[in-house]
């Protein structure tokens, strides 16, 4: 019985090696854009000219990192524990966070509300780039159908796709991620003002948390429906 589980372990991580050495990884397809992408989004920013800015990430996203495939790097558990990103089965809504980020009021409940409808088909997961005790204090109020993990720098000073996963996009950053890491898309965070209303807020973020969830996932049509009702609110 040992050896048939032994086997069946090593043909599925070699079926999924095989599967991601057909397409490039996320660190290669960005690694060789990236230069030129930053050069030309700061002069965009720097003439204030946010359309053409919002059009190169756009350009990047479609042209170059969709259809990547996902590195696989050691994160850990609020517990500690180590684990890998590629441990996760499911298709993955990936969020790339930090601690001195201020989400919008209606974020953190949005993001809830999609996780504890969709959790059994897709893994959620909220990625850190900050220390244990910053991350305890900032995931408080997110539902435990959202699994929380982080990177802690100090850790990973050698480790090229912390680097890449962390400075090349910003955040927060949301990816979607098919069964077999293959990057559909990848989405900033919703800009918010300040003191705007908790309502705007919710609908903003939770329309785009569904919009990209349906790309991992075959909506019914009462959720369709229930998606077309959120377009304006």
């Amino acid at each position: 019985m040992g050896r048939k589980l032994l086997y069946l372990f090593l043909l599925v991580v070699f079926s999924a090696q095989s599967q991601i050495e057909q397409g490039s990884l996320f660190s290669e397809a960005i690694g060789k854009n990236i230069k030129k992408y930053t050069k030309n989004s700061q002069r965009a920013y720097a003439d204030q000219d946010f359309e053409r800015a919002e059009f190169l990430f756009d350009s990047l996203i479609n042209n170059v990192i969709n259809g990547s495939y996902l590195d696989n790097f050691k994160v850990r558990k609020l517990s500690g524990r180590k684990t890998e990103l590629y441990k996760y089965e499911k298709p993955i809504f990936l969020m790339t966070y930090a601690s001195w980020c201020t989400p919008g009021v209606g974020e953190i409940p949005a993001l809830n509300e999609v996780a504890e409808k969709y959790y059994k088909d897709i893994d959620f997961v909220v990625l850190f780039w900050d220390s244990k005790e910053n991350v305890r204090k900032s995931t408080r109020d997110y539902s435990r159908k959202i699994n929380i993990i982080y990177v802690d720098e100090k850790e990973n000073k050698n480790d090229h796709i912390v680097e890449i996963m962390k400075h090349s996009l910003g955040f927060p950053t949301s990816f979607f991620i098919d069964e077999k890491k293959r990057i559909v898309d990848v989405r900033r965070g919703v800009l918010h003002p300040y003191n705007e209303k908790y309502e705007i807020s919710f609908e903003l973020n939770y329309n785009s948390f569904l919009n990209g969830i349906s790309l991992l996932k075959n909506l019914g049509d009462e959720d369709k429906d229930h998606f077309a009702s959120k377009q304006n609110p």
